[in-house]
C-alpha cells in the first residue's frame, strides 16, 4: 500500500508523471484547442546532413521542463513571478507531436505545415520543439498570416539547392524568404566560418537583415529590432547553436563566440515587447550528444519557460 503525506496532492517529482511540456494538459485533438498557447514537438532529423539525433529533443526537453513547476516561477531579479495559473488555467497545452513519416520528407513536411495551420485556425499560438532546422520552412508555411522573421542562429541556413538536395537543415530560410506571407527575415548572431559568401551575398540580395555576432555585440537591445514595423507580427526561430559552444554540448553544429544566455534571453524579451508573436520553433537540440547530465535540454526548456513567462503575462 502506497501512503502520500499530503493527502491527495500529487507530489509531481521532476522524475514522475507523463512528461508534457510544463506537465501541461494533453490536448489529443486539436478540433477542442482552446489554449492561448499550443507546445508540440516536431521529432523529425532527416534534413540533417551531421550527427542526427534531434527527433529525440521533443521528448528530452519536455522531461527536463518538468523540473520546473506548473504553478509557475519567481524571477528573483525582476521581483515577480511568471507562468502563476498558466498551465492549471489551461492557457497553455501541449498538443502532442506531428505525425512523422520516416524517409517521406515532403509528406512529413506536409504533416507539419497542416498541425501549425489548425492550430493557428483555433487562435492558439503554435510553439514547436525539434527537430533540426529543416522544419522551420515548413512551421512558418503554416501560418498563412503576413509576418516578419526573427532567425537566431549561428549560421544562414540559406544554402541553394546542390545535388539534388533541396531541403536540408542548411537550406530552410531560402525557401521562406520565397514565401508570400514572410514581409522580412532578419538573421541574428550569425558567426559561423563555414558560411560561404553566395549564403551571404544571395540573402542579403533577397532583403534579409544579416546582424553578425560581432555586429550583435555592438548594438544596444532596444536597437536590434527597430528596423521591424512595431506590433506588427513576427515567428521566432531559435536554433541552438546561437549561444556559445560551451553552454550547448548536446548541440551536432555548435560553433564558438556565440551569445551567452542572458544576452539571448534580453535580446527575445525586447523583440516580444515590440511584436506579435505568432509562432516559436526551438531547433537543433541532440539529446544523444548531451550525456549525463542532459544540460543542452534543460537549458532549451529553461529558455522556453521564461520566454512564455513573459508571453503569457
Amino acid at each position: 500500500m502506497s501512503i502520500n503525506l499530503r493527502g491527495s496532492e500529487r507530489l509531481n517529482r521532476a522524475f514522475t508523471g507523463i512528461p508534457t511540456f510544463l506537465r501541461a494538459d494533453y490536448c489529443a485533438s486539436l478540433s477542442e484547442l482552446n489554449a492561448t498557447v499550443a507546445v508540440f514537438g516536431v521529432p523529425f532529423d532527416e534534413g540533417s546532413p551531421w550527427q542526427p539525433g534531434t527527433r529525440f529533443a521533443p521528448r528530452s526537453i519536455r522531461e527536463h521542463s518538468m523540473r520546473f513547476a506548473p504553478t509557475g516561477f519567481f524571477d528573483i531579479d525582476r521581483q515577480q513571478h511568471f507562468l502563476t495559473d498558466v498551465v492549471t488555467q489551461g492557457r497553455l497545452v501541449d498538443v502532442g507531436d506531428v505525425d512523422v513519416l520516416p524517409t517521406n520528407v515532403i509528406g512529413t513536411h506536409d504533416n507539419i505545415s497542416a498541425m501549425t495551420q489548425l492550430i493557428r485556425q483555433r487562435q492558439a499560438i503554435p510553439v514547436a520543439i525539434g527537430g533540426d532546422h529543416s522544419v522551420s520552412w515548413p512551421l512558418i508555411r503554416g501560418i498563412q498570416e503576413p509576418l516578419h522573421v526573427v532567425q537566431f542562429d549561428a549560421h544562414l541556413d540559406f544554402a541553394p539547392v546542390t545535388n539534388g538536395v533541396h531541403y536540408s537543415n542548411g537550406q530552410p530560410f531560402r525557401h521562406i524568404m520565397a514565401l508570400e506571407q514572410v514581409q522580412s527575415l532578419t538573421q541574428i548572431g550569425i558567426r559561423s566560418r563555414r558560411v560561404r559568401p553566395s549564403e551571404f551575398s544571395d540573402a542579403r540580395a533577397q532583403g534579409s537583415t544579416i546582424i553578425t555576432q560581432q555586429q550583435f555585440r555592438q548594438h544596444a537591445t532596444d536597437a536590434l529590432f527597430t528596423h521591424l514595423p512595431a506590433g506588427e507580427k513576427c515567428y521566432i526561430s531559435i536554433d541552438i547553436d546561437v549561444l556559445d559552444m560551451a553552454l550547448v554540448p548536446g548541440c551536432a553544429s555548435a560553433e564558438p563566440n556565440g551569445m551567452h544566455y542572458d544576452e539571448l534571453l534580453q535580446s527575445l524579451l525586447a523583440l516580444m515587447a515590440r511584436m506579435e508573436v505568432v509562432g516559436i520553433d526551438l531547433v537543433e537540440v541532440n539529446p544523444q550528444l548531451d550525456v549525463a547530465t542532459g544540460v543542452t535540454s534543460y537549458l532549451a526548456a529553461h529558455l522556453l519557460v521564461e520566454m512564455l513567462g513573459h508571453l503569457l503575462q
